[in-house]
């Protein structure tokens, strides 16, 4: 019989809509049962599902999608990437008080018209400060899917040069976009454009792209959401705090957040014997992002030893091995367990 976390994270993932992941967590269901001796209940779980699978790719795409955007063209194709993300806020693991504020935004810019005929302004300025990995930019893919909109992603990399002037200019191409065409706009990496003015060491040439930047998104006033990401919030220009609506700060994972992430991402093989306290001990001072990698890799350990059942040891090495990557200063390796 399924586990209860299999059953659970099947009924999630489909009321989400995430067919990959329910066809996952549905073939685990199957290997769970020809494990149990059930070898009839596996081979038909199996059929159904490529059966379901193969009536899904003959159907149109449904209306849920949004019809692909074509990607910015001319100097914008080198400054913009275009997605439609699928993600939704339910999938970010986040602190009570940061989802609701999340949920806010989400709410305004539903009823944005029936806001602003009343003469104020729906929340659509965000900047999210706090360390790596702690869901900053799936926060902007989730805010994308739950309002079906294109996200935006600005390559620094593609706005910021050496010739004087040229990435104000193109700075002004991002923002006649983001008046033209409803989106969430991400500048992620905020800092490397917002650091403050007054650092000894900044160039004059960023200086003058900060004081754009203050002066484009102060007059705004598109439908579009502009959300600024940044693990340095210390580095960033005070100026920049009063141009944003809402200051939305993210952080490593409590331990009852930390138990979510691993309950959510282990369900997919089913993790009936797992010590969960056991866990997290190491499982601390780990972002949110650092444990799904290491329940991933736990789980690819599992699998490719023959499909056993996972172990509390499983994981804890992998919890382990993410630890031991960031004391060294680099990303942790991808180890196997030895036999």
């Amino acid at each position: 019989m399924a586990s209860n976390d299999q059953l659970k994270a099947l009924i999630k993932s489909h009321a989400e809509g995430d067919d990959s992941r329910f066809y996952a967590v549905a073939l685990q269901m199957a290997a769970f049962a020809a494990r149990g001796g059930k070898a009839k209940l596996a081979q038909e779980l199996r059929e159904l599902i490529d059966e379901v699978k193969a009536k899904a790719s003959q159907q149109a795409p449904t209306s849920r999608r949004p019809v692909p955007l074509a990607q910015p063209r001319g100097e914008l194709a080198g400054i913009l990437m275009a997605e439609y993300p699928s993600t939704r806020l339910s999938e970010v693991v986040l602190e009570e008080s940061l989802a609701l504020r999340l949920n806010r935004v989400v709410l305004e810019q539903r009823q944005r018209e029936r806001i602003r005929q009343h003469g104020l302004s729906p929340l659509r300025k965000l900047l999210l400060a706090g360390p790596p990995g702690t869901g900053k930019t799936m926060t902007a893919r989730a805010l994308a899917g739950e309002l079906g909109l294109p996200l935006f992603t600005v390559q620094l990399d593609g706005l910021i040069t050496k010739y004087l002037g040229e990435t104000s200019a193109k700075l002004r191409l991002v923002f006649d976009a983001i008046r033209s065409t409803r989106g969430v706009y991400l500048f992620d990496e905020f800092d490397a454009l917002g650091t403050d003015r007054g650092t000894p060491n900044e160039v004059g040439e960023i200086r003058r792209v900060l004081s754009s930047f203050l002066q484009f998104v102060e007059v705004d006033d598109s439908d579009a959401l502009v959300i600024a990401a940044t693990n340095n919030v210390g580095l960033l220009d005070q100026a920049l705090f009063r141009r944003f609506d809402l200051v939305l700060e993210f952080s490593l994972p409590s331990d009852e957040l930390a138990l979510v992430v691993m309950k959510n991402r282990l369900a997919i093989i089913g993790a009936d014997d797992v010590d969960w306290a056991s866990l997290l001990p190491h499982a601390r001072g780990l972002s949110a992002a650092d444990i799904v990698r290491a329940c991933d890799q736990a789980t690819k350990d599992a699998i490719l030893e023959g499909g056993r059942a996972l172990e509390t040891a499983d994981v804890v090495r992998a919890l382990a091995d993410r630890q031991a990557g960031h004391q060294a200063g680099r990303p942790s390796p991808k180890t196997r367990r030895s036999k």
